[in-house]
């Protein structure tokens, strides 16, 4: 693997890395800012509406320049981001900050993945593209719990100042050994729009949405969860994240290897475990012991997806792949906002804090649906295409040459 790539998951650290650790540090924020920890929340959900917004937005704005200075100036906003929530004197400041930093979020995954597979030979694009979030997955197990650890120890501030040297860190580490590869000729952005009338674009998408909605409607109330039904303390919570930080690892490194090989095969066998396993959490919840493997699973069977789909909509918007890239990016996060609300929905309606496993095995079963729809559509277009190709018989073809 080119070294350009541990650049990239260098800045998906980073990335990763601030998206997480504000979920620890919300109390420590609140009492500075004197504000309640569901205001302190915006901080969270802000963050995910700016990668949604952010990533269509930045790489339209990117079109104009090649993608190395592109992902160069997203690092720029990383850093701008982070160094303003660490010195924000009001509330609002940090807010700002949040938002900043958002921007850089989905466009750098999404260009980034389309960087990583222009690296590598056809047959490794995938394993390429999962090296890139290695970054990201590893941010959850190393990056978010020593963050938390920093900011509880030193102060808030001090981890956001530490995930901004991360940003330049990153920043070097593009400008150093990501090569400068020429703009594709003839793309423009009428044709990166031109990929959204493809279905399959749409149903990747929509598998993204629905799958990673699954994973985090359990991991987003995992806290009550644990603490009240399970009967962990407290402190435990921390270290059961790194359990699920370390199922994403290897779940990713997993649909990595083989989404090259059997890239929809995976994507059943990966989302019907994801279904099957949320399900099962309701159960499992009550049990200290079989909570935790269970959340090592869902961090694995979730993330196991992300390498086939990001790839799945680089393929079907193989001619102009770099907005449906990004936009897939802010789909994960779709999924993240849609999950934690409809979670929430159903704890207030009294229905326990295991009810959100269930809204999560419902949305990773309908991601499920939308794979075999997404390759029965695709095996009727391929046959059809074969029907078109073979339709004039060829000695009739040779009689209509001789005339």
């Amino acid at each position: 693997m080119p070294l350009a790539l541990l650049a990239l998951a260098i800045g998906a650290f980073g990335i990763g890395t601030t998206e997480f650790v504000i979920m620890g540090l919300l109390p420590e924020v609140a009492g500075t800012f004197d504000v309640s920890i569901p205001t302190a929340g915006y901080l969270v959900s802000g963050y995910a509406v700016g990668v949604m917004l952010g990533a269509p937005l930045m790489t339209i704005l990117g079109t104009k320049i090649t993608r190395k200075r592109m992902l160069m100036l997203l690092m720029g906003f990383f850093i701008v981001g982070n160094v303003l929530s660490a010195v924000a004197p009001v509330f609002g400041l940090m807010l700002a900050g949040r938002l900043v930093a958002s921007l850089a979020h989905g466009a750098f995954f999404g260009i980034g993945s389309v960087v990583a597979a222009d690296l590598v030979a056809p047959e490794k694009k995938a394993g390429a593209i999962a090296m890139m979030f290695t970054g990201l997955t590893v941010a959850n197990v190393v990056g978010v719990p020593i963050g938390t650890l920093i900011g509880q120890q030193v102060g808030w501030r001090a981890t956001f100042f530490a995930v901004a040297a991360l940003g330049v860190l990153g920043l070097l580490g593009v400008a150093k050994l990501v090569p400068d590869m020429p703009k594709a000729e003839g793309v423009r952005l009428r044709h990166e729009i031109a990929a959204f009338r493809n279905v399959q674009v749409l149903l990747a998408m929509a598998m993204t949405v629905l799958g990673f909605g699954g994973v985090f409607a359990a991991i987003t109330y995992i806290t009550p969860m644990m603490t009240n039904v399970a009967g962990y303390a407290d402190t435990s919570v921390t270290w059961l994240l790194v359990l699920f930080g370390l199922g994403m690892v290897t779940g990713n490194l997993i649909g990595g290897r083989f989404a090259d090989r059997a890239l929809m095969p995976l994507l059943y066998v990966s989302l019907s475990g994801l279904a099957l396993v949320l399900a099962l959490f309701t159960v499992a919840a009550h049990d200290k012991a079989a909570s935790a493997v269970v959340i090592f699973l869902i961090g694995a069977l979730g993330f196991a997806t992300v390498p086939p789909l990001q790839k799945r909509v680089l393929d079907q918007a193989a001619g102009a792949p770099t907005l449906a890239s990004a936009v897939n990016i802010g789909a994960f996060n779709l999924g993240n906002a849609l999950s934690a609300w409809l979670g929430g929905i159903v704890i207030a309606a009294g229905l326990g804090y295991t009810a959100p496993n269930w809204v999560g095995a419902v949305l990773a079963a309908s991601a499920v649906v939308l794979a075999f729809v997404s390759s029965a559509l695709e095996r009727r277009t391929n046959t059809g295409s074969r029907v078109v190709a073979g339709a004039v018989p060829e000695p009739v073809r040779a009689h209509a040459a001789h005339h």
